[in-house]
């Protein structure tokens, strides 16, 4: 499975991340869509796996939950958006990671892209950063991916900058 992940879109899905998401098979949305439209937007381009963020409205939080545990391709992960990192995840985060004891841990929030292994829990977690134009950060961001065989392979990174 090609996974597209994306996150603090805020209304924002242009052309460039369409370019680079257009192979994937599927979008994971980290929260934060900015309005059911992004959404649908999204979903009508790609299959859509998503959760709603701070920043999201009820039209969100009606058709995307707080959190979604799933498997892909033998992967259990888990997704929401305040999430954190190792050592200093959000409490309800860590909550949901002792639950359901995921292989991957996906979220967003921080508008900053980062994928660091969190050994003593044999995790990955992911957060793709930023792809609107809301917010502190100067680079957005996204990341495609390969699961095959429970293992996640050709990771990708999209940049581009804020202005653009």
């Amino acid at each position: 499975m090609f996974i597209g992940l994306i996150s603090d879109t805020h209304g924002v899905f242009d052309e460039p991340f369409r370019k680079f998401l257009d192979p994937v098979d599927e979008i994971w949305h980290a929260g934060d869509f900015g309005g059911i439209q992004t959404a649908e937007a999204i979903a009508a381009f790609k299959p859509l796996k998503g959760v709603y963020g701070n920043c999201d409205g009820y039209d969100v939080r009606l058709d995307y939950p707080l959190c979604q545990a799933f498997s892909c391709e033998g992967m259990n992960v888990l997704m929401t958006h305040i999430g954190g990192y190792p050592g200093r995840y959000d409490h309800r985060a860590l909550a949901l990671i002792e639950k359901y004891r995921p292989d991957l841990f996906v979220c967003g929030h921080s508008h900053i892209l980062k994928v660091v292994n969190d050994v003593p829990r044999n995790m990955l977690v992911m957060n793709p950063g930023a792809a609107g134009i809301q917010g502190f950060h100067i680079v957005r961001t996204a990341l495609r991916f390969k699961i095959e065989d429970a293992d996640i392979r050709e990771l990708e990174v999209f940049e581009l900058d804020r202005k653009v």
